[in-house]
């Protein structure tokens, strides 16, 4: 069965023409890709340790519905400290790993500020 293709759908295809968008889209479905594998990631360890949303909301001082909305919704973009707090309390802890230093590109560079800056000179 195929699918009709709404107004958005026919603008982003038509959008996607031009090198810039479609390069800005694509890194940009990296990042919500990036954020759906750690959510999924997440759920996959608090099922197979037989903890449930309430169980695990309650772990971490939070209101059910967000721990069965962050699981459940697709598209869902959690906060840093809840996925912090989650990983915790299903004894997990989060490092970040370099990426090839071919990939590192000055716009994805860490930028110091001006106090920074002045207080390593």
């Amino acid at each position: 069965m195929a699918s009709t293709k709404t107004g958005f759908d026919k603008w982003v295809t038509k959008k996607l023409e031009s090198p810039s968008f479609a390069k800005a889209h694509h890194e940009a479905r990296k990042h919500v890709e990036a954020v759906d594998a750690i959510v999924r990631s997440l759920d996959a360890v608090r099922e197979q340790s037989g903890i449930t949303k309430a169980e695990l909301a309650r772990s971490i001082d939070a209101k059910p519905e967000i721990v069965r909305r962050l699981f459940t919704k697709a598209g869902a973009n959690p906060t840093l400290e809840t996925v912090v707090q989650i990983a915790a309390a299903l004894g997990l802890e989060l490092k970040l790993v370099p990426v090839a230093p071919n990939r590192v590109t000055a716009k994805s560079k860490p930028r110091r500020s001006k106090e920074a800056a002045q207080a390593v000179a």
